[in-house]
């Protein structure tokens, strides 16, 4: 027997509970929440009159918020509203204005180059992504390391937007997406380079 004992409250067994109804659960909560409040007064009521006053004095020493907002009526609010509207409706500018601003301000400088070794288009490509065209002259670099720049710079053009053109021999025009290049001159360089030939 005292074997049986010992194993008796090892395993739990659980029974099935029955499923409550909504209307159910509803009752048993309200006869909870009498439960606690009735707990909680009884609670209260045997409170030392010391307590009861230590909570007085707590009470009046927080200090009480003045609500401007329920002296407002609805009317008021709306025309503060409106007036607000108003004032900050002069404060707004449009992006195509702030855009046209920043481009005239960029676009009004050309950067000119004549790169010795292939680690001088880092600064090349730099300007290009600070929105300023460049002209590139490949003429003293010999021509395997101008073909390398002229690569890096044809991907530094192309991740931008911008353009590429040749200008003459070995000269280059790099272009960002804010300056619009009118007119070619390729014709003229082909023309000429078939007359000294």
């Amino acid at each position: 027997m005292a074997l049986k004992d010992l194993f008796n409250n090892f395993f739990v067994v659980e029974e099935e509970e029955e499923v409550e109804g909504p209307e159910e659960r509803e009752s048993s909560r309200s006869r909870e929440r009498v439960q606690e409040r009735e707990d909680y007064n009884r609670n209260e009521n045997q409170a030392t009159p010391q307590t009861f006053n230590n909570k007085q004095q707590a009470i009046k020493s927080v200090p009480q918020k003045n609500t401007l907002r329920s002296n407002t009526t609805s009317e008021e609010r709306n025309y503060r509203m409106n007036n607000n509207s108003k004032n900050n409706s002069r404060n707004v500018v449009t992006m195509n204005q702030a855009s046209q601003s920043y481009t005239a301000q960029e676009s009004s400088k050309m950067c000119l180059f004549e790169p010795r070794v292939f680690s001088d288009t880092q600064d090349i490509a730099d300007e290009l992504k600070n929105r300023r065209a460049t002209l590139v002259n490949l003429q003293r670099i010999d021509q395997v390391s101008a073909k390398r720049i002229i690569d890096f710079l044809s991907g530094t053009v192309y991740a931008i937007g911008g353009d590429i053109q040749r200008v003459g021999t070995d000269i280059f025009l790099c272009t960002p997406d804010n300056v619009e290049v009118a007119g070619s001159i390729t014709d003229h360089i082909e023309n000429m380079e078939q007359h000294y030939e």
